[in-house]
């Protein structure tokens, strides 16, 4: 009896010295969405311009340089980049044809673009309008099906994540004659709503309405409850919204405190009804520990490994290091394998250790958790 006894003050004292958090996982060993680390892509649409047009940007842009980058084609980077996030930046043209003649083609003596897409009615895909409109795919529906097609062909994968950023055009375009897009109201975001459920029916996604449970906020529910098992979410993908203005959130919220009904998780801080996601691009210095908390609270969070393109051409990784140290569960990078960099003067690649595709969150992921069985794709 005095063995038991001494066992059992032995197993309390060890759990005490564990977090909540961490105790609560350890206790359950559910392996769950936010149990995991990946790679993400920044601006995974974006290509660069022609010649003629990029001299149009060294002349009117000081900052031409920072968009001097182009991704592959998002099939692509899930297969041979061994991305799991994207990031598409979102435009409204609800009647269409609003972005087909770019001012930065018009200076250049190029004729507008011809990309049957852009003429259809629907929500638009490209980094800044009239200015730096390289895509890999125009129309956001060409994008989504673009990431559907290929998860229908991996049903095994862990959750993609896309994180949107909605858009506005640049008033001083405007003033030149540039496109001017309509402001983002309740309507838009439904219509935004609409056409990610277009592409991706109810059993295909993840949304607030899986996460949150009944009599409780949307971040009541993950901090208490947590997110939704990994086994149960493979081949699913989740919508974030990067924005984090509360002007432009405030239509997407309203009536939806904790998002009742909508797709996208709002990028929010702790404290707010809806508050799940989490977006804390700065991964260094004090950041890394209030990411860590964050994550060991239960938030899902995004941060960036490099930004254009300081590691790109220093070669530095401090800054990945300590993406991937923080636990945050998106990394998004611009240069996901060996080659990207080169062009900055060295051989930068922000990857997870080893070259993995995903890896057991180095903060919050269950003692069971085993790389090998993440995933379970045909090979």
């Amino acid at each position: 009896m005095r063995r038991l006894a001494l066992l059992a003050a032995t197993l309390v004292t060890a759990l005490a010295a564990v977090p909540a958090a961490d105790a609560a996982t350890a206790g359950r060993g559910t392996l769950r969405i936010n149990h995991v680390q990946t790679m993400a892509t920044h601006n995974s649409y974006h290509r660069e311009l022609t010649d003629a047009e990029k001299d149009v940007q060294r002349r009117t842009d000081a900052n031409w340089w920072n968009l001097q980058y182009s991704h592959t084609a998002l099939p692509n980077q899930f297969v041979a980049q061994r991305v799991r996030g994207i990031e598409l930046d979102v435009f409204p043209d609800p009647q269409g044809g609003l972005y087909a003649g770019p001012l930065v083609r018009k200076d250049a003596g190029l004729p507008p673009l011809n990309d049957p897409a852009l003429a259809r009615p629907g929500f638009k895909v490209l980094h800044w309008a009239d200015h730096d409109y390289g895509t890999t795919c125009s129309a956001l529906v060409t994008c989504l099906r673009q990431v559907r097609e290929w998860s229908d062909r991996n049903p095994g994968h862990v959750p993609l994540t896309v994180l949107t950023e909605l858009k506005s055009t640049d008033p001083a375009k405007e003033a030149m004659g540039g496109a001017k897009s309509p402001a983002w109201d309740k309507a838009l975001m439904d219509a935004l709503d609409a056409e990610i459920r277009s592409v991706f029916p109810d059993e295909r996604l993840i949304t607030p309405d899986d996460v949150r449970k009944p009599g409780l906020t949307l971040e009541q529910s993950v901090l208490k409850h947590g997110w939704p098992e990994l086994n149960a979410s493979r081949g699913k993908v989740m919508f974030f919204m990067d924005n984090q203005a509360s002007a432009l959130q405030a239509p997407y919220l309203e009536g939806r405190p904790s998002l009742e009904g909508r797709v996208l998780f709002t990028n929010a801080r702790p404290g707010r009804p809806d508050a799940a996601f989490v977006g804390w691009n700065e991964p260094e210095g004090g950041n890394t520990a209030q990411i860590r908390d964050l994550v060991r609270k239960g938030y899902y969070v995004r941060t960036r490994s490099d930004v254009p393109f300081t590691e790109a051409r220093s070669g530095d990784t401090g800054r990945l290091e300590a993406a991937l140290t923080s636990g945050a569960q998106m990394i998004s990078t611009d240069f996901p394998v060996i080659g990207l960099s080169a062009r900055n003067g060295s051989d930068y690649t922000a990857e997870l250790p080893g070259g993995a595709t995903v890896r057991c969150n180095p903060v919050n992921a269950p003692s069971g958790c085993r790389e090998h069985t993440l995933e379970r794709l045909n090979r």
